[in-house]
């Protein structure tokens, strides 16, 4: 493949009997990453300023812990690279934002219009979520979510369809979801409540092919040859419902001294995305363990807490806690049953490229997870390796990746 490092297959055409060329890269890539990225900027840019606009008024005569602000933010890359393999979910990443906390009730009209309607569609959907928001003990959050995630066979130099092998998917989302932490005074546990609403795109337009081709040129790998067999551009929508259970530790940003503790959870996933109901488990172990409700995957509900402050604080200064330094080891077990993956059973409202889904998929992760001060910010780094069975009939081994997170207090 020495001469070949590069080249990339453009579609055959059946009536001009074309052979496959090396397409100049600056004619495809950098034009579709452009604009990607502009449309991006644009979103970030244009909503807060519309929103601004509009609430401007209401948020006048608002407490400042009502409104939403923006505290922290995560960045993840997982990859199976990290385990000496290029092959199924082969690579993800997300950037998440996640505002301070608002006790009690939640004051809609001084929500930003975007952050408003997705509380009210929530509400809608699950008139139950707010039942009890009259509880000032209890305390809820917003989380913003951009991420990209792809999916290839194993051999990356063939160009036909390959039959007995996943399809090359991509995946590109944004969401948004509200967490609400409650514990009941009487009770000696706390649970978080997660609903999430992710909107995407599946097909050439997540720019999987575009994306996987940079990585790979920029560390001197071979391209993967098969992409213009991808499944088909194609809208994504997922609704989440998620649930965590652990024992109540107060409301400080850690448990001081060397602790353990368990964290249990349910979740619920409905969509083109992904339709499945999981079972899971994490224990950890360590020093100045973080209060929050652990540390996951890219998946739902996964950044659901700031990433270094006090978990039920309210807007002033005092209500802030910086962060002390703590180390923990952590595990994860977890079980799902799905009944669709796009990755696996292609796309929905058109034919397309499948195999044959397994519908028990176990997984299991182990990691570190540090805490502490960075030039003046509270940062949270977590390593892990994933370890997840195998996903259709046809594949061979079980899959290993790695995931890097890196979260900051603003």
């Amino acid at each position: 493949m020495g001469d070949n490092r590069g080249y990339r297959l453009a579609p055959v055409s059946a009536a001009s009997g074309l052979m496959p060329c090396k397409p100049p890269l600056t004619m495809h890539l950098p034009t579709r990453l452009r604009k990607a990225a502009w449309v991006l900027a644009l979103f970030l840019h244009l909503v807060p300023a519309q929103a601004a606009n509009e609430n401007a008024s209401d948020i006048e005569d608002c407490k400042a812990d009502e409104v939403v602000r923006f505290r922290g933010g995560t960045a993840r890359l997982e990859n199976d690279l990290f385990t000496g393999t290029d092959q199924n979910y082969t690579n993800g990443v997300a950037f998440t934002a996640i505002s301070h906390d608002i006790a009690g009730k939640l004051s809609v009209e001084c929500l930003p219009t975007p952050v408003r309607l997705h509380a009210e569609l929530i509400k809608f959907m699950n008139p139950d979520f707010w039942a009890d928001e009259e509880n000032s003990a209890h305390t809820q959050n917003v989380v913003v979510k951009f991420g990209q995630s792809m999916f290839t066979p194993k051999d990356f130099a063939r160009t036909d369809l390959i039959q007995d092998d996943r399809p090359y998917a991509g995946l590109l989302y944004v969401g948004m979801s509200w967490n609400r932490r409650k514990h009941e005074p009487q009770g000696n546990s706390e649970m978080l409540d997660t609903r999430e609403i992710t909107l995407g795109v599946i097909g050439p337009w997540a720019l999987a092919e575009q994306s996987q081709n940079l990585f790979h040129d920029a560390i001197d790998a071979a391209r993967f040859l098969g992409w213009q067999h991808q499944l088909k551009n194609e809208p994504a929508l997922q609704l989440a419902m998620d649930r965590k259970f652990k024992d109540y530790r107060g409301t400080g940003a850690i448990t001081p001294g060397f602790s353990a503790e368990s964290i249990r959870s349910l979740g619920l996933r409905l969509g083109n995305i992904e339709t499945s109901a999981s079972l899971g488990i994490e224990g950890r172990i360590g020093w100045n363990l973080p209060n929050d409700f652990g540390t996951y995957p890219i998946r739902p509900g996964a950044e659901n807490r700031p990433p270094s402050a006090s978990i039920h604080g309210g807007s002033g200064d005092a209500a802030v806690v910086r962060p002390q330094p703590g180390v923990h080891l952590f595990g994860t077990m977890e079980t799902k049953l799905v009944a669709h993956d796009f990755s696996l059973d292609g796309n929905l409202f058109q034919s397309s490229h499948s195999v044959t889904r397994r519908p028990w998929v176990a997984q299991a992760a182990i990691g570190v997870s540090a805490q502490g001060m960075v030039a003046g910010h509270g940062a949270k780094l977590a390593v892990m390796r994933v370890y997840r069975s195998r996903e259709f009939k046809e594949q061979g081994p079980s899959q290993a990746y790695g995931s890097v997170a890196l979260s900051l207090e603003f």
